[in-house]
């Protein structure tokens, strides 16, 4: 894989938000592959698709990609109009996002992160202020991602400084998975928070470490009056799907995808 951009396609461009795209979708393009079904090329969907820049060709995954000039993902990605955004996310052929950062001192890819539909909440996008009255396009909200709430498991490397991963293991993440899509959206926020502690805890754990998550489970499900009871539970749906299994009463471990 070619981890340097096709400079070449820059030429006649001024806007360097216009450059920027014009090299990572022929980049995408030309390198990348469908982390569902493997199959080798991804297609450049049709202009004017809100939210939604690639397509396979196969088993017709759609993609997002967005850009940044920058070593490693960080904590927020500046994103589009937030109305759309939230369409799109809550909708029933919502995107999957790939996050890519490159290095504009050379235009070459430093790392690609692969964010699953199934991971992509509501609450992860953040609405902007409206532009001001002077702007061009007054009163436009646009939007971030917040990648903090994001699991671990949730974020799946295809390259990292600078270094491919094998599509093997990328498969294998991306497969590990695949449950959440079939879980409704209260669940699946439920889900995704447990999981998140769980990857704060060490390979054995118990169920008094988990419940030390209880305050900030509860602030962030106001609503739920009965938190270690929701904790079990959801821990029952994690070891049906092979996330952590029970090695005895109360004590559990997590399970490598």
């Amino acid at each position: 894989m070619n981890l340097h951009f096709d400079i070449n396609l820059a030429k006649g461009y001024k806007s360097p938000s216009q450059i920027v795209r014009v090299l990572t979708e022929n980049w995408m393009a030309i390198n990348m592959y469908c982390p569902n079904c493997g199959c080798n090329h991804i297609k450049k969907a049709p202009n004017n698709r809100p939210v939604q820049d690639f397509l396979c060709p196969q088993c017709n995954e759609q993609f997002e990609l967005k850009s940044k000039n920058a070593k490693s993902i960080g904590k927020k990605i500046d994103d589009g109009a937030y109305h759309t955004m939230i369409e799109r996310i809550q909708s029933n052929d919502n995107p999957n996002f790939f996050f890519l950062m490159y290095k504009k001192a050379d235009y070459s890819v430093q790392q690609l992160i692969l964010v699953p539909k199934h991971f992509m909440t509501v609450d992860m996008i953040i609405r902007r202020k409206p532009l001001s009255e002077t702007a061009s396009r007054k009163g436009w909200i646009g939007c971030q991602i917040d990648m903090s709430r994001l699991p671990e498991s949730g974020k799946i490397l295809l390259i990292d400084q600078a270094k491919v991963i094998e599509p093997e293991r990328v498969h294998q993440q991306w497969q590990s998975n695949l449950f959440l899509r079939n879980q409704k959206a209260a669940s699946k926020g439920w889900l995704l928070a447990i999981i998140k502690c769980i990857e704060q805890l060490p390979e054995k754990f118990d169920l008094k470490q988990l419940y030390k998550f209880e305050e900030q489970l509860a602030a962030q499900f106001p609503n739920n009056k009965h938190i270690k009871d929701k904790i079990r539970q959801q821990l029952q749906i994690l070891r049906d799907q092979n996330i952590v299994e029970f090695s005895a009463r109360g004590h559990y471990r997590k399970l490598q995808p």
